[in-house]
């Protein structure tokens, strides 16, 4: 499947915000959107009129390149919200919250969600106890997720170990690192999830 392969910090400039991308580096002052917090290119500093359909496009784009989830799977997953009875665009959120990357991010054992994809394509984990190396996986409400025997051992996972507590895990998940284990106690609601995304921007504009 085709990837963004650019620059990450690019995506942050062109948002006009952090994306945290780049795990810790998006936290020091080496950041390039520190001192070029402007979108990129020629034209990047001047004055672009913010019509209604590109506040609803940005604020799409916004979520695609958070959650690293490319414009046609984005698209089934608003199609998908949108078959619930729930507000469709909460519901959008969850399902992006309930990939296994994510959750691994999540849960402080990656830096980043595109290490936390690539931790999962590589099959370091087990979702109760079957190997799951498809990074778009949904948990589902008291699923285990654990880093595999032998993978504990890898240097990502032994940072994790030792910088546990560092991160905030949200209330939906239970971080277990002395067992490098997740508990998925519930899926999240929309109050609990701390993505800064108007998703009520992204249904206005795919339902034109």
């Amino acid at each position: 499947m085709a990837r963004y392969t650019g620059a990450d910090c690019r995506r942050c400039r062109r948002e006009k915000m952090k994306l945290f991308l780049k795990g810790s580096k998006c936290d020091g002052p080496k950041c390039p959107f520190e001192s070029r917090p402007f979108p990129p290119g020629q034209h990047g500093r001047g004055r672009t009129k913010e019509t209604e359909y590109l506040l609803q496009l940005r604020e799409k784009q916004k979520a695609r390149r958070v959650y690293g989830v490319l414009e046609k799977q984005f698209r089934g997953y608003y199609e998908e919200a949108v078959g619930k009875k729930a507000k469709t665009g909460e519901v959008l959120l969850q399902i992006l919250e309930s990939r296994l990357d994510n959750v691994v991010y999540r849960a402080g054992y990656a830096k980043s969600r595109d290490m936390a994809r690539q931790l999962v394509k590589h099959g370091h984990f087990m979702v109760n106890g079957k190997k799951v190396d498809i990074p778009s996986y949904r948990v589902k409400e008291h699923d285990i997720i654990e880093v595999r025997g032998k993978s504990k051992e890898l240097t990502p996972f032994i940072v994790a170990q030792a910088e546990a507590g560092s991160k905030t895990v949200p209330a939906w998940l239970e971080a277990i690192p002395s067992q490098m284990k997740v508990l998925v106690h519930s899926l999240p609601a929309r109050q609990v999830i701390d993505t800064q995304v108007q998703e009520q921007l992204i249904v206005e504009l795919y339902s034109k």
